[in-house]
């Protein structure tokens, strides 16, 4: 599927379900993330590592339907189809993550080692974005984030982001947004979609800092 929710394949019918009649109201996926980020032995960045736990509506959508050999639990193998469709949806949307080095901004590379797990009824989405430069920045930046708001990241409570052979010395600081969610529900969706707010989830990005020496 494409067009402008084309993301993971049905986002907006999703949206559309769990308004119930409230249509103005925003976000309609919650997602519950973690990020590593990834170092080569020589000390350059090279890519970033996401997991994103849906929540349990949406979960419980997405998987509606699917086939599998125990009732109820869902293999990678099962859930292999519906993990590439979600990761080539994300591709339209920069994979919702936007980094830059010491001020300048950089791209990712295509998803890699990307599989969805299926477990306390809740799915996760798993993917590493590769640099397409590996780069040995002093500072930094990656922002995660829905411009529109549709969806609503949240970097998880414990071990939100971890740096995985990283230089010694470097240290990491990660910025939460305040909760855009009440603000946004005064908002009705045309305004999100082409109006003054269209990059309204701005406001609420999640931003990772690294610093090394």
């Amino acid at each position: 599927m494409t067009g402008m929710r084309a993301l993971l394949g049905w986002l907006l019918a999703v949206g559309l379900l769990l308004a119930a009649g409230a249509a103005s109201a925003h976000p309609h996926v919650w997602i519950t993330a973690t990020s590593e980020l990834l170092y080569a032995e020589d000390g350059s960045i090279t890519g970033v590592r996401h997991a994103w736990t849906f929540d349990d509506m949406f979960s419980a959508y997405a998987v509606q339907g699917l086939e599998s050999k125990t009732k109820g639990t869902y293999t990678r193998e099962e859930l292999g189809p519906l993990a590439q469709t979600n990761v080539e949806s994300l591709k339209e949307y920069a994979y919702f993550t936007f980094a830059r080095a010491d001020g300048k901004k950089e791209r990712f590379s295509e998803p890699v080692d990307y599989y969805l797990d299926y477990k306390d009824t809740v799915l996760t989405l798993h993917f590493t974005l590769p640099l397409k430069t590996p780069l040995k920045p002093k500072q930094l930046m990656l922002e995660v984030f829905d411009r529109s708001f549709f969806i609503d990241f949240q970097m998880a409570k414990d071990n939100p982001v971890k740096l995985i052979g990283a230089p010694a010395g470097c240290q990491i600081k990660l910025d939460r947004p305040s909760d855009g969610t009440a603000t946004a529900q005064k908002l009705n969706e045309q305004t999100f979609m082409d109006g003054p707010n269209a990059n309204f989830g701005m406001m609420f990005a999640n931003k990772i800092t690294v610093d090394c020496p």
